[in-house]
């Protein structure tokens, strides 16, 4: 279990409360979170700490929130556990970013510079468009696909086998909850979003985010990190900053993503985020994949009893 792949979470798995016991158990984690309050130039250790509610779920707050605790929880692990040997990385849409960092990629701090911009320019691109989103339980692929292209939306999220999200505006996202039965799909369930998360209308975020990228000096990552748009890795600057960027408006591929690591010989995983959505998913995409889930210290310490046995 020393070896084991790295799972970063993505937006809606934030809580209030999140890495307050990381800071209050490591001089290490309280740095980093006293860090990222200095770059960001906002109190986000506070707002993750003791919320409000409101103010961590918005996206501007939210996505830094979630690099810094997956960070503090891989920092956390590696002190206690040096012997951790990381193979490979992959993380949920904001996560993939998160993945970077923990490869070396970029620096902690430029991570969450570019993380914080990305909050931000994707909820500017929320407040200028009317979007929504809406979960398909039970659809076929295909289908799903077919019932996306008769709404005029996008498809944003391949969760895992029967669980897929659409994105686009509104009426778009209205038409297809209608119409979802007659395409096949046992369930339609409008989600409580901002907006259009990974769909056309976030290419004014995209865009912003590309000229960020442009700026930036990326290493080679020190292990592979799989991709949300191509579910492969990517180890070139020039590429990496493409994955980067289209994955703002294109669909995150998890499934496939998961499904490429699994390939790659990995079924021993660590998911570093709040609540256990990732290894929810991973049940559903393949049952040999085994993940160890660290949300706070209580979890912590189970996993690192897992890896004490290895």
């Amino acid at each position: 279990m020393s070896k084991t792949v790295l799972l970063f979470s993505g937006q809606g798995a934030q809580k209030v409360g999140m890495g307050k016991d990381f800071a209050e158990s490591s001089a290490t984690c309280a740095d980093m979170a006293a860090k990222a309050d200095e770059v960001l130039g906002f109190p986000l250790s506070q707002i993750m700490f003791e919320g409000p509610a409101e103010e961590l779920t918005k996206t501007s707050r939210c996505q830094p929130a979630l690099y810094l605790h997956g960070l503090m929880a891989l920092a956390l692990i590696r002190e206690k556990r040096p012997q951790l040997e990381p193979l490979a990385a992959a993380g949920l849409s904001l996560g993939e970013f998160t993945a970077h960092a923990a490869a070396d990629t970029f620096s902690f701090e430029q991570g969450l510079e570019l993380v914080g911009k990305r909050g931000t320019f994707m909820q500017e691109a929320c407040d200028a468009t009317e979007g929504s989103m809406a979960a398909l339980i039970g659809g076929d692929e295909d289908k799903v696909r077919e019932l996306a292209a008769e709404a005029d939306v996008d498809v944003a999220n391949y969760n895992a086998p029967g669980q897929i999200v659409l994105s686009g505006s509104m009426t778009g996202i209205d038409k297809a909850i209608g119409l979802a039965k007659s395409f096949g799909i046992r369930r339609a369930i409008k989600l409580n979003v901002a907006g259009a998360y990974h769909s056309r209308l976030m290419q004014s975020a995209q865009d912003k985010l590309a000229a960020e990228l442009s700026t930036i000096e990326l290493a080679v990552p020190s292990i592979p990190v799989i991709c949300n748009y191509e579910a492969s890795p990517v180890s070139e600057a020039p590429a990496i900053r493409a994955m980067l960027e289209k994955q703002v408006t294109g669909s995150v591929r998890w499934t496939a993503s998961i499904q490429k690591l699994i390939e790659m010989g990995h079924t021993n995983f660590l998911e570093l985020g709040p609540g256990k959505v990732i290894a929810g998913l991973a049940a559903k995409i393949n049952k040999e994949a085994v993940v160890h889930s660290v949300e706070d210290m209580e979890s912590l310490e189970k996993v690192l009893e897992k890896l004490a046995e290895n």
